[in-house]
């Protein structure tokens, strides 16, 4: 808002010196505006033209009101420079222009101003200091019509946040919507609805107990800034979600191994129709919670754990009471074992089943000699029979194996 200080040192009886300019320099204004600022020629008819010359003619009235008085103006004369800010936004310009318009008002009213205050017996004293005054005036208007500029900017902003969270609720919700919906949806967050599929990440919030909606919210928009190529992230589901598009194109998962490297854990869904995202964005959350958990080995892609390299894993934890029971009747033979033994035997179990009949292989993978390979093998055998040379024996075993880890 205005201050004082720059009007203390003109004369209070100047203002009346300076009124009868008013009238004509309000007219000479609209004029040197529409012919010096570019963009303004056209704009300046109509209901623009109009807020222009009523913006014009109050600020020259509240200048010398300002110096009669020396006290700020009330808000809502303030306002209308800050609606002029908001009209530039809404325009698709910016503010140069508008800024420009006031240099060129404060230039014609120094010069008049200086023609009526030499005419009028203004002291040179009180004439320096009135060009003073009017271009820290001019200061105030432009800094009220930038508050009015970066308001309407900050609320399409946040409409276009908005608008981008509705989108990527709807894309996670099961049952999908119709596919109308999101269509009308993703037009009006301004977001192109890929060809080629997406993906949904999860993204982790091990640090908060339950995060909240903007929280996640804000993890979500963070990562999506940082994946770019069109991805748009937001709350859904207690989680957050970022969508992106076409995550198999050249050089993609590159970026998303980049993005997840400072992040604790992103996991990966599959990449699927749009329509079909909520599928990719169950996925995505199934297994960051296992991640999170600690139930997953680490993957090629470090803090990026894809979906579809846990496919088994995912299939257990689907039906967590069905993996119990087999891991236990599976396993059983083990369980007659003390702690120690049952440990090693196990972990003997699940080397062998990888590299069935390699025990060089086997050996190196547990870190012992290939006779501790060769006599715990004959322990298992005598534990499980012929169960270790039948294929879907084998199969069960391997799955009760990783349902018990």
């Amino acid at each position: 808002m205005p201050t004082s200080r720059p009007y203390e040192a003109v004369p209070p009886g100047a203002a009346d010196v300076l009124r009868p300019v008013l009238p004509g320099l309000a007219d000479e204004t609209i004029a040197a505006i529409a012919r010096e600022v570019p963009g303004y020629a056209r704009a300046m008819e109509g209901e623009f033209g109009q807020a222009v010359r009523l913006g014009v003619e109050i600020a020259f009235s509240r200048f010398l009101d300002l110096l009669a008085a020396a006290e700020p103006q009330p808000a809502d004369s303030a306002r209308i420079y800050v609606d002029l800010g908001r009209g530039e936004f809404h325009a698709g310009r910016s503010l140069d222009a508008l800024l420009a318009a006031y240099r060129v008002g404060a230039r014609l009213a120094w010069r008049r101003f200086v023609e009526a205050g030499v005419a009028g017996g203004l002291e040179a004293e009180a004439i320096y200091a009135l060009g003073e005054a009017i271009f820290a005036y001019i200061d105030e208007l432009s800094a009220e019509s930038a508050e009015g500029y970066a308001e309407e900017q900050t609320a399409a902003a946040g409409e276009s946040e908005r608008r981008r969270r509705r989108l990527v609720r709807l894309l996670a919700q099961e049952p999908p919507p119709s596919q109308e919906a999101i269509r009308t949806a993703a037009v009006a967050a301004g977001w192109v609805l890929p060809r080629g599929g997406c993906a949904v990440i999860v993204a982790a919030t091990a640090d908060h107990d339950e995060p909240g909606e903007a929280l996640l919210d804000s993890i979500a928009a963070r990562l999506a800034r940082r994946i770019g190529e069109g991805a748009i992230g937001a709350e859904a589901f207690r989680s957050a979600l970022v969508l992106v598009p076409d995550p198999d194109a050249p050089g993609r998962r590159r970026r998303l191994e980049a993005a997840a490297a400072d992040e604790d854990a992103l996991a990966l869904g599959p990449t699927v129709p749009w329509p079909d995202a909520a599928i990719s964005a169950r996925r995505a959350r199934a297994v960051h919670a296992l991640a999170v958990a600690g139930r997953l080995h680490a993957g090629a892609g470090g803090n990026l754990v894809v979906a579809e390299e846990h496919l088994a894993q995912l299939l257990l934890s689907a039906a967590p009471d069905v993996a119990a029971d087999l891991a236990a009747t599976r396993l059983a033979p083990l369980e007659e074992l003390g702690e120690g033994p049952r440990a090693r035997l196990e972990e003997t179990l699940a080397a062998w089943l990888d590299r069935p009949g390699q025990v060089q292989a086997v050996a190196a993978a547990l870190g012992v000699h290939p006779q501790t390979v060769r006599y715990r093998v004959r322990q298992l055998r005598d534990l499980f029979g012929e169960r270790l040379e039948d294929p879907e024996a084998r199969f069960e075993l391997s799955l009760a194996l990783r349902a018990r880890r």
